[in-house]
């Protein structure tokens, strides 16, 4: 399967920005929805004809819904549709603080992805061809991990949310796809402390997940072995796997050293 027509939340990122540049270079029209404009920009250069700029929130229903109205208007129905923005920090409940940070981290992660496809989904129905909704979770949706529960609860909502669209979804032309990557070479994971086995260069990611898809895969891990790894790390007992995971460093905080922004944040 070709995409002619591709939408991309996240495209300032790393993953995101690979994403682009391998649907621009197959001859794809790309919305880039992002807040960097100057980022976007660059992408939007490497074929202005075809790609435009969008900078919404994510988790802002209305604003997502006015991009979608454009992007139909100027550049027709896509066939693609990826929600890869998100955001990662470390959180502890402990810290009153830190709730913001899970507040937010849910608006991004998990609601955004449903703001994005919302607009489209009507649209993409009535086209008679078929069309792709995909969702960028995580493995870190897989279990819980000491010091990173806002991350892994908002990626296991995801992981839920895109098993209940898929079903619904199962008698239409239009297919679901989660992707569960591991760890990529991107600024979410470069204040990361702790080993990070099988990283994966965004290029290398996008290729895959776009084969993926164009497949009909359903459920994309990336790399494939970081999942087998995963899964038999959660096939140990709880006690077992949880003091594995404890003696490892956590990630940064918001305002620590090395943290990720979380725009948006109050």
């Amino acid at each position: 399967m070709r995409f002619h027509n591709a939408v991309i939340t996240g495209a300032c990122g790393g993953l995101g920005q690979a994403l682009a540049r391998e649907l621009i270079a197959g001859g794809a029209q790309v919305a880039l929805v992002g807040l960097n404009a100057a980022t976007l920009d660059a992408l939007v250069a490497l074929a202005p004809e075809r790609c435009i700029a969008y900078t919404p929130d994510v988790s802002d229903e209305h604003a997502m819904a006015a991009m979608a109205r454009d992007w139909i208007v100027r550049q027709g129905v896509p066939d693609l549709v990826i929600a890869n923005a998100g955001v990662a920090g470390g959180f502890d409940t402990a810290r009153a603080e830190d709730l913001r940070v899970m507040r937010r981290m849910l608006e991004i992660n998990l609601l955004g992805v449903a703001t994005t496809f919302a607009p489209f989904l009507p649209a993409m129905q009535e086209v008679a061809r078929p069309a792709a909704l995909v969702g960028v979770a995580s493995i870190a949706g897989w279990r819980g991990m000491p010091g990173n529960g806002a991350y892994c609860a908002s990626k296991a909502g995801l992981i839920a949310y895109l098993q209940s669209l898929r079903a619904e979804l199962r008698s239409t032309r239009l297919t679901v796809h989660t992707v569960s990557p591991g760890y990529l070479r991107t600024a979410l994971t470069a204040g990361n402390r702790f080993a990070m086995p099988g990283l994966l260069e965004p290029d290398e990611a996008a290729r895959r997940l776009l084969a993926g898809v164009a497949a009909g895969t359903e459920h994309i891990v990336l790399p494939r072995r970081i999942g087998w790894l995963s899964h038999a790390l959660n096939l140990l007992p709880g006690t077992l796997h949880d003091r594995l995971l404890l003696g490892q460093p956590r990630k940064p905080r918001a305002g620590e050293p090395g943290s990720t922004d979380i725009p948006g944040l109050k």
